[in-house]
């Protein structure tokens, strides 16, 4: 099955064309692709920034096929690391892990294997990497590369920082002629310098694509009873599909598990918190199952290669936009229409502020925790394309998208400044005239005049901006706040969340030339779904009399799978499924000219699908 390496670079490529179609069964590169492989293949360092769906793992399993020797996968994913082997495994190609989930017997098993050369990829965690009996097996075996998959891990501030990662610079130090290649799907200009510098991948290629997920639709809704949203946007738009809802919290997991599960949902919870054996048991069934909701923390999801995730929800405010692109993108690996969808709210801005006011590390820490919460609530608040200002963040200069909820149903801006004043004038006068601080209700209830026992107890009925806030609601005022904390108007400080103001605060008070303050009118959105004229285009891939055929294959493939005890997508993808249903081949032949299929899968199960369709 190998293809044999070669000193003429335009053979080795040749063989990396011949491997695309006959071990993965796709018939050309994508994107930059084709050029990371033939850099890769000759022998030259590679820093790979590629979205989630984008065939990063490519990038490296085919020069490791072509190469002579044993291509060497770092991945941080010991849960995930038997299904990626399987999945290759699949397709022909000789796999292997060495992780602490093994014994003795099947770690030597492995380890001679990769030493006689029987293997053609080996996956590693990063701290297998300091051991020295890890780095003298290495040196007792033929190495053709190194790929260091999820490469933010070494950034020191990133969302997904791995200590471990800091010591993969003895790749370079003690292999210094074997070619790696560094991959990942987040990083901005600054964390890509700061991963090479780790890396010593300093004078590596740098490659970056596009990070564009068009299939993808970006929507934030105002938060008003989350639970409640989801469930809602389940039923209507996702109903029996795989998707994955962050919470912020372990509590919040369990129970927005518990509520989906009362509700007629089949949910599971993961996080930390759970015993190892729990976890591994439901990320097997999230992978190995179709139509799971997988509840979780940020501990689920990086690495995850399930490509039919449907949506990706969350609850809560993410920390940063890489984790936020990171964690969207685990929906449409496909490239099928999916939803990102958030629900935000003005305690979602406070308790970020809190967390970072109370969070360990220097000064400096703080302002990069910052920096990363003003970006996102910059997104959260924009009133131009999501996109636009998702890409900008990656230094990706991008159009109206057309598929996103603002393009969709464009917000409107008002000019809030009067609005702010007023606000801005009740803390100063809580602070100046009373010597006292309250969080957003009490500011609220002062404002539009409201005569509940606290305002009587504290006699705040008697300052002069009492009531002067009537002519808007009470979720008015509270966007109000929202968007002043998101522009840094107002901040919240200690324990209970209290409205203090900020260095800019008087810029918007001042008497004479007042800075203007532009706010974010929410659209009034139906409860209908949002539909886009490219979501409705990626749908026709497949005509609407091929969905009985489809459903037809889908129940073949999840049979198979339940027989052979895999993941359905490892035997074949949602999307090569609506392609078979679309043309309904007759013969092998005809079967093997689609996409996804190659010669192992079509040996394997080629006349199994045949049957399957003339069952139908």
């Amino acid at each position: 099955m190998r293809a044999v390496a070669s000193p003429d670079l335009a053979f080795e490529v040749t063989n990396a064309q011949h491997v695309l179609q006959r071990v993965f069964g796709y018939d050309s590169f994508r994107g930059a692709q084709q050029e990371i492989v033939e850099h890769v293949v000759s022998g030259g360092d590679a820093l790979v920034l590629m979205p989630t769906g984008g065939g990063k793992s490519l990038c490296y399993q085919i020069p490791a096929l072509v190469r002579s020797g044993v291509g060497v996968v770092v991945s941080p994913l010991i849960a995930l690391m038997q299904d990626q082997v399987d999945a290759l495994n699949e397709l022909g190609v000789r796999a292997g892990f060495l992780n602490s989930t093994q014994t003795f017997e099947q770690r030597r098993r492995t380890e001679d294997a990769f030493v006689s050369g029987d293997l053609d990829l080996l996956y590693l965690a990063p701290e297998r990497l300091r051991l020295d009996s890890t780095l003298e097996l290495l040196d007792r075996g033929e190495v053709s590369l190194f790929a260091i998959d999820e490469a933010h891990c070494v950034a020191q501030w990133g969302h997904d920082f791995r200590p471990d990662y800091l010591a993969l610079s003895v790749l370079h130090e003690r292999w210094p002629s074997i070619p790696r290649i560094a991959l990942t799907a987040t990083a901005t200009d600054a964390t890509r310098r700061e991963i090479a510098t780790r890396l010593e991948l300093t004078e590596a290629r740098h490659f970056v694509a596009d990070f564009d997920r068009p299939n993808i639709q970006y929507r934030i809704a105002p938060k008003n009873d989350a639970k409640k949203q989801l469930l809602q946007l389940l039923r209507t738009e996702h109903a029996g599909e795989a998707g994955i809802v962050y919470r912020l919290s372990r509590a919040e997991v369990e129970r927005t598990a518990e509520f989906l599960v009362a509700n007629g949902i089949d949910a599971l919870p993961y996080h930390a918190g759970l015993d190892k054996e729990v976890r591994a048991a439901h990320q097997s069934r999230f992978l190995r199952e179709d139509g799971l909701v997988m509840v979780a923390t940020i501990a689920f999801g990086m690495g995850i290669d399930k490509p039919d995730v449907r949506f990706v929800a969350h609850l809560d405010l993410p920390k940063s936009v890489e984790g936020y692109y990171q964690e969207t993108g685990r929906a449409g690996r496909d490239g099928l229409p999916s939803t990102a969808w958030m629900a935000y709210g003005l305690q979602d801005v406070v308790q970020q502020r809190k967390l970072i006011e109370l969070s360990e590390g220097d000064d400096a820490h703080r302002r990069s925790l910052s920096r990363h919460l003003d970006a996102m609530l910059a997104l959260c608040e924009t009133v131009e394309c999501r996109r636009i200002q998702l890409l900008a963040y990656f230094g990706q200069q991008a159009q109206p998208c057309g598929n996103c909820d603002t393009c969709l149903a464009p917000p409107e801006s008002w000019d809030g400044t009067v609005a702010a004043q007023k606000l801005l004038s009740t803390v100063v006068r809580l602070d100046r005239e009373r010597n006292q601080k309250f969080g957003a209700g009490q500011v609220i209830d002062i404002l539009r005049g409201k005569k509940t026992a606290k305002i009587e107890q504290f006699r705040h009925d008697t300052l002069s901006v009492f009531g002067v806030g009537a002519d808007l609601s009470d979720n008015e005022w509270r966007g109000v706040i929202r968007q002043l904390l998101a522009q840094r108007l107002l901040a919240v400080e200690g324990d209970f969340g209290t409205l203090v103001l900020t260095e800019s605060s008087g810029e918007v008070l001042r008497r004479e030339n007042p800075r203007q303050v532009l706010l974010r009118t929410e659209p009034k959105r139906t409860s209908a779904p949002a539909k886009s004229k490219d979501r409705k285009q990626a749908a026709q891939d497949m005509p609407p009399e091929a969905e009985p055929i489809f459903q037809q294959l889908r129940a073949w493939r999840a049979a198979t799978a339940r027989e052979e005890n895999k993941a359905p997508f490892i035997i074949f993808h949602d999307s090569t499924l609506r392609q078979i249903a679309a043309i309904q081949p007759s013969t092998l032949d005809e079967l093997a000219a689609i996409s996804g299929v190659g010669e192992q899968k079509l040996a394997k199960y080629g006349q199994a699908v045949l049957n399957a369709l003339q069952d139908e």
